[in-house]
């Protein structure tokens, strides 16, 4: 009997924590030359940084979403961060995600997968990795 327990107790364990991960969409990593190949034929590029990462330069024609605030306290999630995406993205649309070192964008990636945005990819390495690879960046004017 307590064989027929344990093969019980496995089965649903399975069905309630494993089959669902299986079936889930997972965030998918693609370099920064795939990323760059992707926004050359019309892919959105999604930046998470902060406002005052973005304007220290980002690639052309990018939409900044941030993903956290950095505040005293630390690390805070933008608690607005699916509304003001789905204000400038349809969940249709193709997205390339990055961040400054593809952390943020993995995570932000995930999450709008599992809100219902269906082709969003992480660029892995961030914008350190496309300044790395001389790929065109804008920076914004500083205010004097």
């Amino acid at each position: 009997m307590g064989c027929c327990v344990c093969h019980l107790t496995v089965m649903v364990l399975l069905l309630l924590f494993v089959l669902p991960a299986l079936s889930s969409e997972s965030a998918v990593t693609v370099d920064v030359h795939a990323a760059k190949g992707f926004v050359d034929s019309g892919h959105k590029y999604l930046d998470v940084r902060t406002v005052e990462e973005f304007k220290k330069g980002h690639p052309w024609n990018a939409l900044n979403v941030p993903y956290v605030f950095f505040t005293p306290q630390g690390r805070e999630k933008n608690p607005e961060f699916l509304e003001q995406v789905s204000s400038i993205c349809d969940k249709d649309d193709h997205i390339v995600v990055g961040c400054q070192s593809g952390v943020r964008s993995l995570q932000a990636t995930e999450e709008l997968l599992k809100a219902g945005f269906k082709h969003v990819k992480n660029m892995g390495g961030g914008y350190v990795a496309w300044v790395e690879n001389g790929f065109l960046v804008k920076a914004l004017q500083e205010e004097l």
